[in-house]
C-alpha cells in the first residue's frame, strides 16, 4: 500500500483517530428514526461548473505526470483541495446530513486509467479529511452534526460480465482483484476519518460483494465497525441491474452486510425510479435511501430537472413512507438538495418492517421459501457425480451442450440448480469457475439461484467468488471438527451464503435417528451462536441412504431419515431439511419406473415430516396418486421398514416387482400405461393433465369438443375439472411444481387446439348479418398476473375467451412489475387492465398496483381475478385505493364477457359502475359492521372512565420475596390434579364441558373412549417420568404511570427496571362500567403506595415432541396427538397450580383459600395472571420484556420466536396481579388516537405498532386511509 505525504498535512495536522463506530451508529440511528436525512448532491456536476483545465487537475504535485489527468475528478482532492472542500460545504449548508467524500474512482483499478494507482491511499485518507473539515465548518455555524461517508464506487470493470461477446465465460477482473483494490480504499477512507461506508452505484452485485467482503476483513483488522450504506443502480426501465438483477434479487444477495441502508441511485430520474424503489421499500428490513439524477441528460448531456421539480417528485417518495435518506446524485446541486430537504422534513421516516425469517435466495430474480411452497426441487443433471451425460460433456470441455443441461433443469421446473465439478479427470476449480462464468451470460438460466456442490473447500470458495446472486453451500461439516467447521462457516456468510450442514462429524456420519438430531444440533448451536448465521440460512442434510439393498442394517435408513427431519424441524426453529433423493433407490439403478416410485413415496412421508428441499432430476418425478397401487405398496413397505401384508421381506416383495416395471419394454408395462386410454373423454383428460400427458390430449379435445355445444364449454369442462384436481393434488403435497407445469402445458395445447374452432365459430356468428370487412375490436385489454406471482392458466383462460369475443387482448405474461404494466397501458392506449394472481402475497399487489393507477392519474377499469381474490377483499383493501377509476372482481371466465361489455358500453357503463360501487359500499360496510359496530371513546375519555380503586384503604401485600425463583421437574401427579379437561376435548374437535360430555347423547361414547384412552396414557406419564415441567416466577415492586405499570430495582424505587404498557378499552360503556386497563390494578405512583406484579413463564417439558415422534414412528398418530394434547394440559395445569402457590404462599395474599383443583376451573379466587398476546393485553411484543425479566431461555427452557411465539409449545407465560378487584376483560378494538400515544410511549414505529395490534384496530392503517383520501 501506497503512503505517500498527504498535500493536506500542513492544513490538518495528523491522520484522525480511529473513529468510534458504535457511537456513530447509535447516533445515525437515532437521528434516521426522528426524520428523513439528507444526503449530499453531486460532485461531477459541481467540479463541471468550475471549468478546470489540464493544468488545474495535475496541479504542482502531478504536473510532470505522463498521463493525461482532466476527467480524473478524485485528483484533485489532492491538487485542488480548497475547491473541493468548499463543494463539501455547500452540500452541508444546504441541509445535507451526510457528506459523501470524492473517492468514487479512487480505487486502484480504476486510477490505473490516469496512471495514478500510488496515489490511491493518499486520496482516500484526504478525501475523508476534506469532508471533516467541510462538516466541522458548518457545525461551526448552525451546531447540527454532518457525517461523512467514504464512497466507493464500482470501479469501471464488472465480475459478473465479460467484455468479450464472443467469449462470455471471460473476465477482466476478479473477485480478488476487487477485494484487494477495495482494501486499500478502505484503508484510506477510515485512517481519514469516515463515519460511513457507501457502496454506491452498483450496477454488478458481485463487485458489491467484493467491496462488502474487503470491507468485513478490514474492520476486523482494524478493530473498528462503520455503518455500511449500500446502493444499487437500475440502469434502464427494464427494472434490472446492468448485471440483470431485479431490486429484490439485489436486496437478496446483500443483506448479509446487514447494511445501514439498502438503496438506489444514479441512472434514472425519481420518477422512473420510483416503482424500483417501492420495491426496495416493500422488502428491506433495514432503512431505505434514495439519491436519484436530476432527471435524464439531455442531448447535450445537462440534466434539465429543477430543484423545485426534483424536490417535488422525491416529496412523493417522502409521502408514500418509502424513504429514510433523500439526496441527489448527477446534475444535482446545493440548491437541489436545499428544495428536497424543505420538501421533506414534515413528512416522518419509513418505519422499517420486520420481516419473517424465511431462506431468502437469488439469482437473476429473487427466490423465497415461502409457506406457500411446499417442496423446493435442486436441478441434480449439472453434477458429475450424479449425472453421467454431464460428466461426459464436461470432461470433453463442451461447455455449450452442459449449459442446455442446466436450462433443461429450470424449464423442468427447478428451483435451484445444483452444481457440481468434483471429477478427477478435470480440474475442477476451473471447471466451476467457468461453469459458473457461462451461466452468468444464460438468463433463463441464471434467473434462478445456484447450489455451488463440493467436497473441497477450495472450489466451494472459488465457485463463491464467481456468483453475484445469494447461493447455497452444498455442503461444509463437522468431520474436520469445530474450528475448521466455523471457519469454513464464517466465510460462507462472509460471501453472502446460505448453508447446506451434512449430518457428519469427527466420528463419520450419521446413520441413525439419533445421530442425525445430535450432529444437527450441535451444528445449528455453533452456527447461530458462533458463526452469526440466521437460522433460516441453515440446510440441514441428515443424509439418504440406499435402501432395500438386502443388508439387514440398511432397512431403516428411510424411516431414521424421515424422524429425524421430523424431529430437526421440531426443536430447530426455522432450519430447513434436504438430501440427495436419488441416494435412496440406488440398488434400483437402471430401474427408471421403480427408482421414479420410490422418490416418490419417500418424498411423500419426508415432505410431512420437514423436509422442504431435495437435490432430484425435476423432470422425473412421479405423482404419488398415480403410480401403480402394487408398486406404491411396495415402496411403502420398503420407506417405512414394514412388513409386507401379504408376509416376507418388504426388500424380497419389491425385488419381485423390478423385473416387471424395468424400463418399458414389457408388454404387461405397456398394457398398464394404456389401460387408461379406454376410459370416457373427461377421465381421460384429466389423467393427461395431472400426468403431463400430451401425447393424446389433442385427439381427446377434439372429441370433447365434437360433443360439446361450443368449444368454450370444453375449457369450461372437462379441462378446468382436471386442473382442479391437479391443484388438489399439489395442495396436499402429492404433486410437486414439475408436475403442475407439465399440467399446465397440457392445458395450454389443449386450449390451443380449440382455438380455431372457437375463431370459426366467431366468424360464423358475423356471417349472420355482420359485417366482416375491416375487423372492429370491441375493445383492448391488457392483461399480467402481478409481480411475484407465476400462476396464469386463469389469466389465459379469460384472455381466450375474450378474445372470442372481438377483444384484443396484450398479455404481459407473469411476475408483471406495477410500473411496466403502467406504462404498457399508457403507450398502448388500454382501455382495461386485468390482474391475476393465485398466492396471497399477490393481493397485496393488486392493492399497490391500484394505488398505484390512482397516483398515477388513471381512470380506465381495473379487473381482479384469480383463485385468492373475492369480492370483500377487493371491495374493502382495492376498491378504496383507485377511486379515479372502478375496480371489479370478476369470478371467473365466464362472467368476464358480461363485466367488460358492461364497462365499455356508452349505454350500460354508467348504471353498471354505479351498482358496482353501490354493491362494493354495501359489502365493505357490512364488512366493517362485523369488524367493529360500536360506538367508542377518545382515550381522553376513556381514560377518564378508568376503574376507579380506593388506594387510600388498601395496603398492597408484599411477596415473600423480590427476585426470581425457579422450578425444575415438578411433580407430575400433583399437576395431574389441576388439569382442566374440557380443553382436551375440544382439541379433538368434541364440543362440550367435562364432565357433562362424558353422558351427552351424541358425543358420550366417543368422549368416554377418548377420556379413557388419556387416562391410560396419562398413568404411563406420571409412572415412567415422560415430561420434567420447568417454571419461573419473579417479583418487583410497581407502580402505574398513566397506562404504563413501571417495574424499580427495589422497593426505595430508586431505579426503573423495566416497564409493562396496557391497552385500554375504549368501547362506550352503559350501566356505570369502567373502561379498563391492566394498570387500573396496580397502584399509582403517586399514590404513596408500595405495590408489586410478578410474572411467570412455565411449560410442560421439551421432552414432548420426542415422545410424539417416537408413537409417530410406530405409525400411531393417534397417541403422538395424544400426548401433544396432554402436554398442553400439562402445561395450562402447572399455571394454575403455581398461581395457587402464589396466592396462598409466594405472595400469601390469600393464605387461606381452600378450593379444590376442580373449583379453580371457574377462577373464583383473588387476582388474575393475564397473559400478553391475549385479550386484556392483545399485543404480543410485550412478552419480549416479560421474557427479559425472566430470563426465559434459561430459566424455563422457553423461548421466543420472531412472532413472540413460545417454543416449547406447550407453555404458557404472563403476569400476576394481586388486587381484589382485578378481573379479567378484552381491550376490544382501539381507536387511533390510542395506537399512536401508545406508539410514542413503546418508542415504536407507528406502522409498526399497527401491525401488531392488527386485528384490534378500529380504523384503516395510515398508508390505507391515506391512499383511499
Amino acid at each position: 500500500m501506497s503512503q505517500n505525504p498527504s498535500s493536506l498535512d500542513d492544513l490538518f495536522g495528523p491522520v484522525a483517530a480511529k473513529p468510534d463506530g458504535s457511537e456513530v451508529l447509535a447516533a445515525l440511528t437515532a437521528a434516521a428514526r426522528e426524520r428523513i436525512l439528507i444526503l449530499d448532491g453531486a460532485m461531477g456536476t459541481q467540479i463541471q461548473g468550475l471549468g478546470f483545465d489540464e493544468n488545474h487537475f495535475r496541479g504542482d504535485k502531478f504536473a510532470e505526470c505522463a498521463c493525461h489527468q482532466q476527467g480524473n475528478n478524485d485528483l484533485l482532492i489532492l491538487t485542488q483541495p480548497k475547491a473541493i472542500e468548499e463543494i463539501h460545504y455547500q452540500y452541508a449548508i444546504a441541509g445535507a446530513d451526510i457528506l459523501e467524500t470524492n473517492t468514487f474512482s479512487s480505487t486502484s483499478i480504476a486510477q490505473a486509467d490516469y496512471g495514478m494507482e500510488d496515489a490511491v491511499y493518499a486520496l482516500n485518507r484526504d478525501g475523508a479529511r476534506l469532508v471533516r473539515r467541510a462538516a466541522a465548518r458548518a457545525e461551526q455555524e448552525d451546531g447540527k452534526r454532518r457525517f461523512v461517508a467514504g464512497a466507493l464506487g464500482p470501479t469501471n470493470r464488472t465480475t459478473s460480465m465479460s467484455p468479450d461477446v464472443n467469449n462470455p465465460g471471460y473476465r477482466a477482473v476478479t473477485f480478488d482483484d476487487l477485494r484487494l483494490a477495495y482494501r486499500e480504499q478502505l484503508h484510506g477512507l477510515i485512517d481519514g476519518g469516515a463515519d460511513i461506508i457507501l457502496i454506491e452505484t452498483i450496477f454488478d452485485t458481485l463487485n458489491a460483494k467484493a467491496a462488502i467482503f474487503a470491507a468485513e476483513e478490514i474492520f476486523l483488522e482494524k478493530d473498528v465497525r462503520l455503518p455500511v450504506m449500500i446502493s444499487g443502480t437500475i440502469t434502464d426501465l427494464s427494472g434490472r441491474t446492468l448485471s440483470g438483477q431485479t431490486p429484490t434479487a439485489f436486496w437478496h444477495s446483500v443483506r448479509h452486510a446487514n447494511p445501514f441502508t439498502i438503496g438506489l441511485n444514479c441512472a434514472l430520474g425519481a420518477k422512473a425510479m420510483r416503482a424500483h424503489l417501492d420495491e426496495i421499500s416493500g422488502v428491506a428490513d433495514t432503512f431505505v435511501c434514495a439519491y436519484p439524477n436530476a432527471g435524464l441528460p439531455n442531448e447535450f448531456g445537462q440534466y434539465d430537472e429543477s430543484p423545485e421539480f426534483m424536490a417535488a417528485q422525491i416529496e412523493d417518495f417522502a409521502r408514500d413512507g418509502l424513504v429514510n435518506i433523500v439526496g441527489g446524485c448527477c446534475g444535482s446541486t446545493p440548491d437541489h438538495i436545499r428544495a428536497i430537504a424543505q420538501a421533506v422534513k414534515k413528512y416522518p421516516p419509513r418505519a422499517v418492517p420486520d420481516i419473517e425469517p424465511q431462506m431468502r435466495l437469488s439469482g437473476l430474480e429473487p427466490f423465497t421459501l415461502t409457506d406457500e411452497i411446499p417442496f423446493v426441487n435442486v436441478g441434480e443433471r449439472t453434477n458429475v457425480t450424479g449425472s453421467a451425460k454431464f460428466r461426459k460433456l464436461i470432461t470433453a470441455g463442451d461447455y455449450a451442450a452442459a449449459l442446455e443441461i442446466a436450462r433443461d433443469q429450470v424449464a423442468n421446473g427447478a428451483q435451484i440448480i445444483d452444481i457440481n465439478m468434483d471429477e478427477g479427470l478435470i480440474d475442477s476449480k476451473q471447471a466451476m469457475v467457468c461453469y459458473l462464468n457461462l451461466i452468468a451470460a444464460e438468463p433463463d438460466i441464471a434467473r434462478v439461484p445456484v447450489m455451488i456442490d463440493s467436497s473441497k473447500w477450495e472450489i466451494i470458495e472459488a465457485g463463491l467468488k464467481c456468483v453475484q446472486g445469494k447461493p447455497l453451500v452444498n455442503s461444509i461439516s463437522m468431520k474436520e471438527g469445530e474450528e475448521a467447521f466455523l471457519h469454513h462457516a464464517k466465510l460462507v456468510r462472509a460471501y453472502g451464503a446460505a448453508v447446506v450442514v451434512m449430518a457428519f462429524d469427527e466420528d463419520g456420519q450419521a446413520d441413525t435417528q439419533a445421530r442425525k438430531v445430535e450432529i444437527c444440533t450441535r451444528a445449528y448451536r455453533l452456527l447461530t451462536e458462533q458463526a452469526g448465521f440466521p437460522p433460516e440460512d441453515i440446510v440441514f442434510d441428515p443424509n439418504i441412504f440406499a435402501i432395500a439393498t438386502g443388508i439387514d442394517e440398511h432397512d431403516n435408513y428411510g424411516v431414521d431419515f424421515i424422524e429425524a427431519a421430523r424431529q430437526i424441524t421440531a426443536t430447530l426453529p426455522h432450519v430447513h431439511i434436504s438430501g440427495g433423493v436419488s441416494n435412496l433407490s440406488f440398488s434400483f439403478r437402471g430401474n427408471e419406473p421403480v427408482r421414479e416410485a420410490m422418490h416418490a413415496v419417500f418424498l411423500y412421508h419426508a415432505i410431512q415430516a420437514g423436509m422442504d428441499m431435495g437435490i432430484v432430476n425435476a423432470g422425473q418425478l412421479a405423482v404419488y396418486d398415480t403410480i401403480d397401487p402394487e408398486l406404491r405398496e411396495a415402496c411403502e413397505d420398503v420407506v417405512n421398514n414394514r412388513q409386507p401384508k401379504g408376509g416376507g421381506s418388504a426388500t424380497e416383495r419389491i425385488l419381485e416387482l423390478a423385473e416387471r416395471f424395468r424400463g418399458t419394454a414389457g408388454k404387461e408395462a405397456q398394457e398398464r400405461d394404456l389401460a387408461w386410454r379406454d376410459w370416457p373423454v373427461e377421465p381421460r383428460i384429466s389423467h393427461a393433465l395431472v400426468n403431463g400427458i400430451t401425447e393424446f390430449i389433442d385427439q381427446d379435445t377434439d372429441e370433447a369438443r365434437r360433443a360439446a355445444l361450443r368449444p368454450l364449454h370444453v375449457i369450461e369442462g372437462p379441462l378446468m375439472a382436471g386442473m382442479n384436481v391437479v391443484g388438489d393434488l399439489f395442495g396436499a403435497g402429492k404433486m410437486f411444481l414439475p408436475q403442475v407445469v407439465k399440467s399446465a402445458r397440457v392445458m395450454k395445447q389443449a386450449v390451443a387446439g380449440l382455438l380455431p374452432h372457437m375463431e370459426a365459430e366467431k366468424l360464423a356468428n358475423a356471417a349472420k348479418g355482420v359485417d366482416t370487412g375491416e375487423r372492429q375490436i370491441a375493445g383492448k385489454i391488457l392483461m399480467a398476473t402481478v409481480k411475484g406471482d407465476v400462476h396464469d392458466i386463469g389469466k389465459n383462460i379469460v384472455g381466450v375467451v375474450l378474445a372470442c369475443n372481438n377483444y384484443e387482448i396484450i398479455d404481459l405474461g407473469v411476475m408483471v412489475p406495477a410500473a411496466k404494466i403502467l406504462q404498457t397501458a399508457r403507450e398502448l392506449k388500454v382501455d382495461i387492465i386485468g390482474l391475476s394472481g393465485l398466492i396471497t402475497p399477490s393481493l397485496d399487489e393488486m392493492a399497490h398496483m391500484a394505488a398505484e393507477m390512482e397516483r398515477e392519474g388513471f381512470d380506465i377499469p381495473l379487473l381482479i381475478g384469480g383463485a385468492t381474490t373475492s369480492r370483500v377483499h377487493t371491495a374493502v383493501k382495492i376498491h378504496p385505493r383507485y377511486i379515479s377509476g372502478q375496480t371489479v372482481y370478476v369470478a371467473d371466465a365466464s362472467r368476464a364477457v358480461g363485466v367488460v361489455s358492461a364497462l365499455l358500453s356508452n349505454e350500460t357503463r354508467g348504471g353498471y359502475v354505479d351498482n358496482v360501487r353501490a354493491e362494493y359500499k354495501k359489502v365493505a360496510d357490512a364488512h366493517a359492521r362485523s369488524e367493529a359496530d360500536k360506538q367508542r371513546l377518545p382515550l381522553a375519555k376513556a381514560r377518564a372512565n378508568a376503574h376507579r380503586i380506593d388506594w387510600s384503604a388498601y395496603v398492597p401485600p408484599k411477596p415473600s420475596f423480590l427476585g426470581l425463583k425457579t422450578f425444575e421437574a415438578w411433580d407430575l401427579a400433583e399437576l395431574a390434579r389441576y388439569i382442566d379437561w374440557t380443553p382436551f376435548f375440544q382439541t379433538w374437535e368434541l364440543k362440550g364441558r367435562f364432565p357433562k360430555i362424558l353422558d351427552d347423547e351424541a358425543q358420550g361414547p366417543a368422549a368416554r373412549q377418548l377420556f379413557d384412552d388419556a387416562q391410560a396414557m396419562l398413568k404411563m406419564i406420571i409412572a415412567e417420568k415422560w415430561f420434567a415441567p420447568r417454571g419461573v416466577i419473579g417479583f418487583w415492586p410497581a407502580n402505574t404511570v398513566g397506562d404504563d405499570i413501571r417495574l424499580f430495582t427495589d422497593d426505595a424505587r430508586s431505579r426503573e427496571l423495566a416497564t409493562f404498557f396496557t391497552l385500554r378499552q375504549q368501547l362506550t360503556k352503559r350501566d356505570g362500567k369502567a373502561n379498563v386497563a391492566l394498570s387500573d390494578f396496580v397502584a399509582p405512583l403517586d399514590s404513596g403506595k408500595a405495590d408489586y406484579l410478578g410474572g411467570f413463564i412455565v411449560t410442560a417439558g421439551i421432552e414432548e415432541a420426542a415422545i410424539a415422534e417416537r408413537f409417530e414412528r410406530a405409525n400411531d398418530d393417534y397417541s403422538s396427538i395424544m400426548v401433544k394434547a396432554l402436554a398442553d394440559r400439562f402445561a395450562e395445569a402447572f399455571a394454575e397450580r403455581l398461581h395457587e402457590k402464589v396466592r396462598k404462599e409466594f405472595w400469601a395474599y390469600a393464605p387461606d383459600e381452600d378450593l379444590a383443583p376442580d373449583e379453580l376451573i371457574g377462577e373464583p379466587y383473588r387476582g388474575i395472571r393475564p397473559a400478553p398476546g391475549y385479550p386484556a393485553q392483545p399485543d404480543h411484543t410485550e412478552k419480549a420484556t416479560l421474557f427479559r425479566l425472566l430470563d426465559g431461555e434459561r430459566n424455563a427452557g422457553v423461548s421466543l420466536t420472531e412472532s413472540f411465539a413460545m417454543w416449547p409449545g406447550s407453555s404458557v407465560s404472563g403476569i400476576y396481579l394481586s388486587h381484589p378487584e382485578s378481573y379479567y376483560f378484552g381491550v376490544a378494538k382501539v381507536e387511533r388516537d390510542q395506537v399512536e400515544d401508545y406508539a410514542r410511549r413503546k418508542a415504536m414505529p407507528l406502522a409498526e405498532v399497527e401491525r401488531w395490534l392488527g386485528p384490534i384496530l378500529n380504523y384503516v392503517p395510515t398508508p390505507f386511509a391515506e391512499a383511499a383520501q
